[in-house]
């Protein structure tokens, strides 16, 4: 052991493997959760050194069946072998490993968080590959809407994504069925406030990954595909509205070259627009947009 680790002798991974196999094995007898966190996490990080991936897939799945094995060494293991996929060298053995870890945390509650990021950068595989009704089916398999200790806006995140991509593979009856799934005031949230702190026996919601957007910019999101869906039917006002709701996101207001051909689909929409009470409110709310004295030619 050098510096807390295993090191092979003379390069000899197996007898190394072997060692921790045994060390694994008297820490989970014993229920000692770091033990045996540190000794499973250390087998496969071996494999991954030696950059023998087939090991590693077969160490994980050996692992995680030990019996009796803690949830605390499987969850540790799992997010130390998503750090390795990015590292993969071919997109054939990315998918294997994706494949191993999705195994692994398949029924397990306490990995559902990591199993939905697996999903996801398996289906963006696919969409890469060309195959958008393969991701479509396989994001829609996870659903977080469930999901207590994901951050909400890694939930909404995911939710787009499955809708976005079910309005790729012309899905529409799907896409709404999803897109009911967000409420479009959760986007007019104050994330300013203070987090309030977890009352006991509730849980502990985990930070959002550095690569989620912000709520602001998931109402973005959100939106457009709204406008993608009333597209497809031709609903005018709806159509509208949806750019009503992105005219007023504060970024963009205050941004000339993003609001000024906003509010001119605003503009077109509401001539588009059949005349009711709606129509005509929204109307007359934008005929009062003094926005609307930028862009002469549609007043």
């Amino acid at each position: 052991m050098k510096n807390g680790k295993y090191v092979g002798d003379s390069g000899n991974l197996e007898a190394s493997i072997d060692r921790l196999l045994n060390e694994e094995k008297q820490m989970r007898l014993a229920e000692n959760v770091s033990g045996t966190r540190k000794a499973a996490t250390e087998i496969l990080q071996l494999c991954f050194e030696a950059k023998d991936w087939k090991l590693l897939n077969e160490q994980i799945l050996n692992l995680s069946k030990k019996r009796g094995q803690l949830k605390q060494a499987v969850q540790s293991m799992v997010q130390q072998a998503m750090q390795y996929i990015d590292q993969t060298p071919d997109i054939e053995t990315r998918i294997e490993l994706i494949k191993t870890l999705n195994n692994v945390s398949a029924g397990k509650i306490y990995v559902e968080i990591e199993r939905a990021r697996l999903t996801r950068k398996l289906a963006k595989i696919k969409e890469d590959q060309g195959q958008i009704a393969e991701a479509a089916d396989l994001m829609q398999e996870v659903a977080v809407e469930t999901f207590g200790a994901m951050a909400k806006t890694e939930k909404i995140a995911f939710i787009l994504e499955q809708v976005r991509l079910c309005l790729d593979r012309q899905d529409y009856v799907r896409a709404q069925i999803l897109s009911r799934k967000i409420n479009p005031r959760v986007f007019d949230a104050d994330t300013k406030k203070d987090k309030k702190k977890p009352k006991e026996g509730e849980n502990i919601v985990e930070e959002a990954p550095a690569d989620i957007p912000s709520l602001l910019e998931l109402k973005r999101i959100y939106y457009e595909l709204m406008i993608r869906y009333y597209s497809h039917n031709n609903e005018y006002l709806e159509i509208c509205r949806s750019y009503k709701a992105i005219y007023d996101i504060p970024s963009v207001k205050e941004t000339p070259e993003q609001w000024i051909p906003v509010l001119r689909k605003i503009c077109w929409f509401l001539v588009l627009a059949p005349h009711d009470p709606m129509q005509s409110s929204l109307l007359n709310a934008t005929l009062e947009d003094k926005n609307l004295s930028e862009i002469p030619d549609f007043k």
